[in-house]
C-alpha cells in the first residue's frame, strides 16, 4: 500500500506544479510578449480608459434600451438577461431557435419593424440579415457593409455631418474576409463610431 501511495502522491504533486503552476506562467510570459493585445483582450483605449474590445460586441443605448441614433448599432445579442442590453461574456450564446421556432420569426418581424423605424427605410428597401438576427456567440463586434450604410443617413443627420462624408468613414472601416477569403467584408461598430467621435471633436 505504501509502496503504490507514494508514488501516487508524488506524481500528483510534480503535476500540480508543471501543469498548474510552470506551464501557465510560461504561456502567459510568452503571449504577455508575443502577443500582448490580443493576451490581454485587445482593449480599445480612448485618452488611457478602455471602452470597449475590438473583439466583443457592446450594446449602444441607452439604460431603458433605446438605441442612440448618433451611433451605429452593432447586430443583436442574445447573450443577455432580461435585465441587460445583451453583448454579455459570461453568457455567450446564440439564441438556439431553429428557423422554424415561431417565435424566431416573431422576434425578427419585429427587429426589421425596428430597424425601418430608426434608420427611416420605407417597407420596400431589403433590410441585412446580420441587422436582424443574433450571432452564434451572442458577441460579434462586426456588421455587415450593407447594414452600416443603411445606418449612414440617420447617423450623419444625427451629428449634423453630410452623408458622403459619414460613408467615407465606413468605407474607410471596412475589413476584408479572415485569410482573404473566410466569410463577408465587415466593419468593426466600436472602431467606426470611436472614428466618428474624434471627427466631432475636430469639428468643435
Amino acid at each position: 500500500m505504501r509502496r503504490q501511495l507514494l508514488p501516487a502522491l508524488l506524481m500528483t504533486v510534480i503535476f500540480i506544479v508543471v501543469f498548474g503552476l510552470v506551464y501557465p506562467l510560461v504561456i502567459t510570459g510568452i503571449s504577455q510578449v508575443a502577443f500582448r493585445d490580443k493576451a490581454n483582450g485587445s482593449l480599445v483605449e480612448v485618452d488611457g480608459k478602455a471602452v470597449g474590445s475590438s473583439l466583443i460586441g457592446q450594446a449602444w443605448v441607452d439604460q431603458k434600451g433605446n438605441p442612440f441614433p448618433q451611433y451605429f448599432q452593432s447586430r443583436p445579442s442574445a447573450a443577455t438577461t432580461n435585465s441587460d442590453a445583451g453583448y454579455d461574456p459570461s453568457l455567450s450564446l446564440g439564441s438556439n431557435l431553429g428557423p422554424t421556432n415561431p417565435e424566431l420569426g416573431k422576434e425578427v418581424r419585429q427587429r426589421v419593424r425596428d430597424y425601418r423605424r430608426l434608420n427611416g427605410l420605407d417597407a420596400g428597401t431589403p433590410i441585412p440579415v446580420d441587422a436582424v438576427t443574433s450571432s452564434a456567440s451572442g458577441l460579434d463586434p462586426h456588421i455587415s457593409v450593407a447594414n452600416a450604410r443603411l445606418q449612414t443617413r440617420r447617423v450623419a443627420g444625427e451629428r449634423g455631418l453630410p452623408v458622403r462624408q459619414v460613408r467615407n468613414v465606413v468605407d474607410e472601416h471596412v475589413e476584408d474576409p479572415m485569410l482573404g477569403f473566410l466569410g463577408e467584408k465587415r466593419v468593426n461598430v466600436l472602431e467606426l463610431n470611436l472614428a466618428l467621435d474624434h471627427l466631432a471633436e475636430g469639428r468643435s
